[in-house]
């Protein structure tokens, strides 16, 4: 049976909504399967004008984005471990001498004084990390006449991940499939026409790299690169990439920097990249044996069999979760969908976007790679915007919250690695700077793994990343319940929390333990101050850290001193407080009404209402307090700024206010803007916009969605907390919830209409649907059907 049977079978089960269209549930189930296949894919009637115009691909270590052009087809390339610089350690060897210096500037209240000291005296050698770097493009020139073109169509299936540009051409109909396979680790694109030899091209290599060289060899063209030099640091890694073309029925001819191809009837072109990354430390792998052992893998195959593969093991991970708004998708090019989506419904397109973020993620972290950066895994700058690293005062951590709710556990690996392996510089840094135990991030790191404070100090002197990559650690257990992982996990939660036991100080008015120095990123609590002691968001994240290793510990039946020192320091933290505006003060003293942005796009200090649950309907106070900080901040915000208020409002149980953000989020970019704090909307190709383009915005935008339709920080399933009245009917299936549960559910004329538990552990489980809850003991590997009446 093959995949498009399969599909009709299970879009005629009784469950049949949560796969097909509620409004066509009655159709044949060609009529249903066409309904889901038309909604996974971006699809457009013009090739791509630019670089946001273009489609990604990406394999978790190579990316590509492919613009389908006509006279000359361009696939700009990278590969995720390709950065300027070299292994280097940041801290600053001045800093341990002006800590003391620092706390008392800031607790008398001398912001002026902290800040001239952390600047001169903290910021890392040198003041900034290093920019994740493009590898170069590969330009296809063909031998077209200048005869317009007919049915062009260009697009990205979401359920193969591959490619497509077809288009006729004076009664000969050519069509461009691409994709990059992780089982082969190359790039693989597939040129065919319906007629004997019409294909022709000249294909060469362009990079922006100051150190390159290209060279061209019977049917293979090469591109040698090196990573550039920045903020005074030497450039190292060297990068190789090799081009192999197959062509049938013709000899391909070969010069110094080029390939031509004439009069064939079909070409396979593989594309291998490799660098001398081995790891933060270790830049002395050979490129050129790493590429071509990859080649020579993937020339081995047929095409055929390399697409099978491909398409099997993405499958494997996004076919996971289906997700239906009960509406026929929009007909319209994706970019018309887009300008069209504020001006009427096509709540499909906030389904194609949610889906579209679960492919990102499956392209951009693959474990064995590096995590996705703030573009993910794609960039075509030396100098891209924040230099397209890991900014981990939101935006890395937003990167990965869809990972275990949408089913993509194994994407969180990578995530993992680095904290891993910032546990190791972190814990230099510690020692260095803090004279402290365990170990310590501040608000970036990159491929060398930085944990100093780089930047200035009004956003690098914030300790807390490292603690905050920490509760991704927890959140992995929590949805798998997998003592093996937490075992494997516990030292480095572990290592986190000492850093604090040894570092957090007393407040002098109240006894709290505080951090300090700290700032609630990026937010200026007075004009040009930012330094403080104990902003709201570090004691939460604290008090989620201190509570996850206490419960690891009991988990695991070990070190139950430091579990009571974790407990003890928890209870001391300074708590969150509600101040005279009825708002969450984002400080531990009121200033919030003096800061000189009200509308900032951070929103730190509604961490504890989400992705934390220390803000929620039982604590009514706290939970008034945290909507009316919304209220304050307002609804526009950059792309991922926008999509933590997705998530907000709907842990706040508003789902009309969500999905007024939903709309927000899906606006149209513009493209000519490159104001960091003016954004939003999504550009032609559905990549956020910051602007420019940073991806987390895609990825919260997945997990806000979650939110609204399946909440679980908690102890229980609750079911559609937060859907709003935009979407009456809809089905979701797939989705993973804390305590090892997968849920499917279906909804009809804005009601429940059932849902499907599957567990994986036994147990109690308890499901709530409204103000109703619903009982069960479950077994692993049972099935538990919920419907509506459960809750009458």
């Amino acid at each position: 049976m093959n995949r498009r049977d399969i599909l009709k079978a299970f879009a005629a089960t009784a469950f049949t909504p949560l796969v097909g269209s509620i409004d066509v549930v009655n159709g044949t189930p060609d009529e249903l399967t066409e309904g889901i296949a038309s909604n996974l894919k971006l699809w457009y009637d013009r090739p791509a004008n630019n670089w946001l115009e273009a489609l990604p691909l990406g394999n978790g270590r190579i990316g590509a984005m492919v613009y389908g052009g006509l006279a000359t087809e361009t696939v700009q390339l990278n590969e995720l471990t390709l950065w300027a610089g070299q292994p280097h350690c940041y801290n600053n060897p001045e800093a341990k001498a002006f800590l003391e210096p620092i706390r008392e500037a800031i607790l008398a209240g001398d912001y002026k004084l902290a800040q001239d000291l952390v600047g001169k005296h903290w910021i890392g050698r040198p003041w900034a990390q290093m920019p994740y770097q493009p590898f170069g493009s590969l330009k296809l020139a063909f031998d077209h006449s200048a005869t317009e073109p007919t049915h062009y169509r260009r697009e990205l299936d979401l359920d193969s991940a591959i490619t497509t540009t077809t288009y006729q051409l004076k009664g000969t109909k050519f069509r461009r499939e691409a994709f990059i396979s992780y089982p082969d680790q190359v790039f693989i694109m597939r040129i065919t026409a319906n007629n004997l030899g019409q294909i022709g091209f000249t294909a060469e290599f362009e990079t922006p790299h100051v150190k390159k060289q290209t060279s061209a060899n019977g049917n293979d063209l090469i591109l040698e690169v090196e990573g550039g030099a920045a903020k005074g640091l030497d450039g190292g890694v060297r990068g190789y990439g090799i081009l192999r073309v197959i062509a049938d029925g013709v000899q391909i001819q070969s010069n110094d920097s080029q390939l031509t191809v004439k009069g064939a009837n079909a070409v396979t072109l593989l594309v291998s990249l490799a660098t001398s990354y081995h790891n933060y430390r270790d830049i002395t792998d050979d490129p050129i044996e790493k590429a071509n052992r990859w080649l020579a893998q993937a020339k081995s195959r047929t095409f055929g069999n390399l697409k099978s593969s491909h398409e099997a093991d993405y499958r494997s991970l996004f076919d996971r979760v289906h997700l239906d708004f009960g509406a026929k998708p929009s007909q319209l090019p994706t970019d018309q969908r887009i300008l069209a989506f504020p001006k009427g419904q096509d709540p499909e397109l906030v389904a194609l976007h949610f889906q579209y973020a679960r492919y990102l993620l499956i392209s951009s972290s693959r474990p064995g790679g590096q995590p996705a950066t703030l573009q993910g895994i794609w960039n075509n700058s030396l100098e891209p915007a924040w230099d397209s690293k890991y900014t981990v005062n939101i935006n890395a951590e937003m990167n990965y919250w869809p990972a275990e709710s949408c089913a993509l556990s194994e994407c969180h690996e990578p995530l993992f690695q680095l904290i891993s392996e910032i546990a190791e510089t972190g814990a230099k840094t510690a020692q260095d700077s803090y004279g402290a135990r365990g170990w310590v991030c501040h608000h970036n790191t990159d491929v060398w793994r930085g944990t100093a404070p780089v930047d200035w100090y009004g956003s690098g002197m914030w300790p807390l990343g490292g603690a905050w990559l920490c509760m991704h650690l927890w959140e992995h257990y929590l949805y798998g319940l997998d003592k093996q992982a937490l075992a494997k996990h516990y030292p480095l939660m572990k290592g986190a929390a000492q850093f604090f036991l040894d570092t957090l100080i007393e407040e002098p008015k109240h006894k709290w333990l505080v951090t300090c120095p700290s700032l609630s990123p990026e937010h200026e609590h007075h004009e040009r101050a930012t330094l403080c002691a104990g902003p709201t968001m570090d004691m939460q994240i604290l008090r989620d850290l201190f509570g996850a290793c206490a419960k690891a510990s009991e988990i695991l039946e070990t070190d139950a001193d430091f579990r009571r020192e974790v407990q003890d320091a928890q209870a001391r933290l300074a708590p969150m407080q509600v101040g005279a505006q009825g708002q969450l003060q984002e400080w531990a003293e009121d200033w919030d009404a003096d800061a000189p942005d009200q509308k900032h796009r951070h929103v730190s200090h509604l961490y504890g209402l989400y992705p934390s649950h220390q803000i929620t309907p039982s604590t009514p106070d706290l939970f008034a307090a945290a909507k009316r900080t919304l209220e304050i901040r307002g609804d526009e915000g950059v792309g991922w700024s926008l999509a933590w208020k997705i998530a907000f409002w709907a842990r706040l149980l508003d789902g009309n206010h969500a999905f007024k953000l939903v709309s927000e989020a899906l606006k149209p970019a513009d493209a000519t803007s490159t104001r960091y704090d003016e954004g939003g909307g999504v550009y032609p190709n559905l990549f956020d916009s910051h602007p420019p383009f940073q991806i987390d915005g895609n990825f919260g935008f997945a997990a806000g969605i979650v939110e609204m339709l399946m909440q679980s920080h908690l102890g229980e399933i609750h079911l559609l907390p937060a859907r709003p009245d935009a979407w009456p009917n809809g089905s979701v299936r797939g989705l993973r919830v804390r305590g090892g549960y997968v849920v499917d559910v279906e909804w009809k004329k804005g009601q429940l209409s059932r849902a499907l538990i599957r567990a994986s552990h036994s147990g109690k489980c308890v499901v709530r649907y409204g103000d109703k809850r619903k009982e069960m003991q479950v077994k692993t590997g049972g099935s538990y059907r919920v419907e509506a009446h459960d809750f009458l």
